[in-house]
């Protein structure tokens, strides 16, 4: 059954498409502008995957010790982001990204921001 975007929301960095949310995940397509980046941030109960479709990122995220680590990310590859473990996404160009998770969208606690959210 042919369904609608359930919700574009302007960022200060780019957008998100919301393109399914249920009881059980969501689904959005993120597009981040060269040389932004999202808030440092973790989630509580919130579980992403995150596929990239095109441009590069770098990704800071936690290590097992909790210790942020950075990661380049190319078209094809992906990144996992458990509850708890810090996390920040940086454009080094143009990028656009599929992010499946729990449904948990207002679970965002952001330790840092670039525009002061």
């Amino acid at each position: 059954m042919k369904q609608e975007l359930v919700r574009y929301v302007e960022k200060p960095w780019g957008y998100e498409k919301w393109i399914a949310v249920t009881d059980s995940y969501a689904m959005k397509e993120i597009f981040l502008k060269e040389g932004c980046r999202c808030s440092l941030q973790y989630h509580n109960e919130k579980e992403e995957h995150s596929y990239l479709l095109t441009g590069r990122v770098l990704v800071e995220e936690d290590n097992e010790q909790g210790v942020l680590e950075s990661h380049e990310y190319q078209p094809g590859e992906c990144w996992h982001e458990k509850p708890l473990a810090k996390h920040r996404v940086t454009a080094i160009e143009d990028a656009t990204f599929i992010e499946v998770s729990t449904p948990h969208l207002d679970d965002v606690v952001r330790v840092q921001d670039d525009f002061g959210r």
